[in-house]
């Protein structure tokens, strides 16, 4: 499987595991003109923004370290759009940034560690 593929497929895994976890899956691969949004779920009242990384190891670091701070901004003002651009019937939920690790191992198992409240927009 290509890199792609692996993106891809770890998204797909990904939602499948929030999903588990109770969470309704909004949106996937949301694009807007000012960036992409891997998943946009509803935890409850709260809004998630959550950036995949897949890796086949994580022998070049964690994967949540590749989201560095413009890649943050990129999230950010996409989210932003998001909300401004959305019908949500009234309403103005909490929202926050979170990223999901997802592992590809050779024989084919795939693992995820999900992290809550990565980053914030005010950071930035």
């Amino acid at each position: 499987m290509n890199t792609k593929g692996i993106g891809n497929r770890g998204e797909e895994i990904a939602a499948a595991y929030l999903e588990q976890k109770g969470y309704a899956i909004l949106e996937r691969q949301f694009r807007t003109p000012v960036g992409e949004i891997d998943l946009i779920a509803r935890d409850g009242r709260t809004l998630a923004f959550i950036e995949v990384k897949t890796r086949r190891s994580a022998r070049y670091g964690q994967p949540a370290a590749a989201v560095g701070r413009e890649k943050q901004r990129r999230i950010a003002r996409a989210a932003m759009w998001y909300m401004m651009n959305k019908p949500r019937k009234g309403e103005s939920p909490p929202c926050r940034f979170d990223v999901a690790e997802v592992y590809a191992s050779p024989d084919g198992a795939w693992s995820v560690r999900h992290l809550e409240n990565a980053f914030e927009a005010s950071e930035m």
